[in-house]
């Protein structure tokens, strides 16, 4: 099969779709790869370490959206790239469909085939695709709330750890899943006062055989989330209904309830957030402020650290885009029901149900 590698061009997405070393596996199974001339810069990987691997180097985007049968990206196709993608191409990136309408039309209209990263399910369940990047936010959810809660970034001026003699600050975490638990862990590690919620009580309970002692869990609930803000220094939202739109947590009455200078950080924001009052920011202007509370609501947090990232993500992609490359889409889905999962559109055609019900559009099942 012939794999094109673009460079992304998202708002400070410096991230890349492979690294050199799962190029070479590709290339090993008898592939011919594409990338793109400085793809790989922003992550740390230079042209020469790609044709080292075996890969070719082409000038352009349009140039590899021209030659590839499949694209194997990060970030979903930006409005500058919806003309490029060619019916019958074969797209393997996060998607998150269910978050922006204009993206899913496009993509209905190229007649492509898309396979979303994020709603890959795993032989023992879980989303396996997601994994990552979902432990790459939940750490990076603490370390951008504690530099926004710094007074000359528009915080109260909260150390999140405290000191001997002074309280450190309180962390709410909505969501015990990945992202959840590994911001829990973070914020618990530099010392902060944790309290994460969930709705599933075997989550709760694991969370509180595992968590260290300085995190408590919550029962989430409207009662309790409105109990907790009004002392709470930083709130990461981190729900996740695969496929579909986040649920809205905090409404504009409930972010009242924090104190000026608080920090909310929506690592949900891919899926439309958790927070009502969130609208998607980028790395170059990251934060914003609603009733005096600062909002944090970067919709590609990993793309902070690409090289952490890159890797940690090729880890997870490169099995699947093996099987995708030998075997072609249909085959490698029919043997994989949890890569099937990953199919949200065929031709024009809606094939996961999330998707077509939150833009109200018509929707085919992948076995028709």
């Amino acid at each position: 099969m012939i794999i094109g590698i673009p460079k992304e061009i998202k708002n400070n997405e410096n991230r890349v779709g492979m690294t050199p070393s799962g190029v070479h596996e590709l290339i090993h199974h008898g592939h011919t790869v594409y990338v793109q001339h400085t793809a790989g810069e922003g992550s740390g990987f230079s042209d020469q370490e790609y044709v080292a691997a075996g890969a070719a180097i082409l000038p352009t985007i349009e140039d590899v959206y021209a030659t590839a049968e499949m694209i194997i990206k990060v970030k979903e196709p930006i409005e500058p790239e919806y003309a490029l993608v060619r019916p019958g191409q074969l797209l393997f990136t996060y998607f998150h469909f269910a978050s922006d309408r204009a993206l899913t039309e496009a993509m209905a209209a190229s007649k492509a085939t898309c396979i979303a990263y994020e709603t890959v399910v795993g032989p023992t369940g879980g989303l396996p695709l997601l994994v990552p990047m979902s432990e790459v936010a939940g750490r990076m959810s603490i370390q951008e709330g504690a530099r926004f809660l710094e007074k000359p970034q528009g915080g109260r001026g909260v150390l999140l750890g405290g000191v001997p003699g002074v309280k450190p600050a309180k962390v709410l975490v909505l969501g015990g899943g990945v992202v959840g638990k590994n911001a829990a862990l973070m914020a618990a590690g530099l010392g902060a006062d944790v309290t994460i919620t969930d709705i599933s009580l075997p989550v709760l309970r694991h969370l509180s055989e595992v968590m260290p002692a300085n995190v408590k869990t919550l029962y989430s609930s409207r009662h309790n989330i409105e109990a907790e803000l009004p002392t709470t220094d930083l709130v990461v939202g981190s729900v996740l209904i695969p496929g579909a739109k986040a649920p809205k947590l905090v409404t504009p009455d409930m972010v009242k309830l924090l104190r000026k200078g608080s920090v909310m950080v929506d690592v949900a924001i891919d899926q439309g957030g958790c927070f009502a009052t969130s609208h998607a920011t980028t790395h170059s202007e990251p934060v914003y402020e609603v009733d005096g509370v600062v909002h944090y609501a970067v919709a590609n947090i990993p793309g902070a650290v690409p090289y952490t990232s890159t890797m940690a993500l090729t880890n997870a992609t490169l099995p699947y885009a093996l099987r995708l490359a030998d075997k072609g889409w249909r085959e490698a889905c029919r043997a994989d029901k949890g890569l099937a999962e990953g199919v949200n559109m065929v031709d024009g055609e809606i094939t996961f149900k999330a998707v077509a019900e939150a833009w109200d559009m018509p929707y085919t099942p992948l076995t028709l």
